[in-house]
């Protein structure tokens, strides 16, 4: 019979676990390949829905810009019929506003004169105020 050295023992144990090293590696490789093939799949999964959401996204930015445009011109719009209903005001009442104030004090004082001229209206009592001990007259040059 053939007597075992230790050389060959030593190179059959290693020849083992080699064997169940390479096993591993190849379990270990395998489900790797299955997980690199699921992450294609989700990436392309991904990729497959975010085209069309990027492309929603970017006609929804193009719309929301043409509205803020739409939103500036008018803004611009109003801004100038503020400005030009100011301008309105001003000259009318530049305009309008000495004479009306005129008219308005003439009428006042006709008003007054022939109410003054009515003999049958009793006069008002004139107020007072006392300050002091002291009466003075609310008329204007009015002494009582």
């Amino acid at each position: 019979m053939h007597t075992v050295s230790g050389g060959e023992v030593a190179g059959i144990l290693v020849a083992v676990f080699w064997a169940i090293l390479v096993s591993f590696l190849a379990v270990a490789l395998a489900r790797l390949a299955q997980t690199l093939k699921a992450t294609t799949k989700l990436v392309a999964d991904v990729t497959d829905q975010a085209v069309p959401l990027l492309a929603e996204a970017s006609t929804a930015v193009r719309s929301a810009q043409t509205q803020i445009e739409r939103v500036d011109a008018i803004a611009s719009d109003v801004q100038e019929v503020t400005s030009n209903a100011s301008a309105l005001s001003t000259t009318v009442a530049s305009t309008f506003g000495g004479p009306l104030v005129k008219v308005a004090a003439f009428g006042y004082g006709v008003r007054r004169a022939i109410s003054g001229r009515k003999d049958d209206v009793p006069a008002k009592p004139s107020r007072r105020t006392v300050i002091v001990g002291r009466t003075v007259s609310r008329g204007r040059g009015k002494k009582d």
